[in-house]
């Protein structure tokens, strides 16, 4: 499902954020840009890299899981592994957590800064199979240019 205008939203970003020297600040604009441009999802937000787990940042949705362990889960799976994961049928990956039950699949987007991975971006959507190949290009493109962004102004995590 891409019919999301990627260029257009990383200009938006660069907008949102050219002024605003706070991470946190820019990174809540940076999850409610995502949340109201992207169609057919659930929940859209962050979690950041504390030890051992991933704790729960500035997301749009229901109340979420506030802490997962690293390794664990999509979310955890994705910081271990240093990769994104499309997953197309959350109820297929083992171990997955289920932090709302009407989440059917996920797009998990390690966020890195300073070739350390710093955190996620998570997107769940209700239906099955919502993210394409392009969804994940055109949100990894932006990922990448935010901690680009935040490793320019040598910030080294995004809240």
């Amino acid at each position: 499902m891409t019919d999301t205008d990627y260029p257009l939203l990383s200009r938006q970003l660069d907008a949102l954020t050219a002024d605003e020297p706070d991470a946190l600040a820019n990174t809540a604009n940076f999850v409610a840009l995502l949340w109201q441009a992207l169609p057919a999802i659930n929940w859209l937000g962050t979690y950041v890299v504390r030890g051992t787990d991933l704790v729960l940042g500035p997301f749009q949705g229901k109340p979420a899981c506030a802490r997962i362990p690293v390794g664990k889960g999509v979310c955890g799976t994705a910081v271990s592994e240093r990769r994104s994961l499309r997953i197309e049928n959350v109820d297929e990956f083992p171990g997955h957590i289920a932090c709302d039950s009407a989440s059917r699949s996920e797009l998990v987007v390690p966020l890195v800064i300073n070739d350390t991975v710093v955190g996620v971006l998570d997107i769940d959507s209700p239906h099955l199979s919502r993210f394409s190949s392009e969804d994940q290009a055109g949100i990894e493109r932006l990922c990448r240019d935010y901690c680009a962004l935040l490793e320019s102004r040598a910030q080294t995590t995004f809240i």
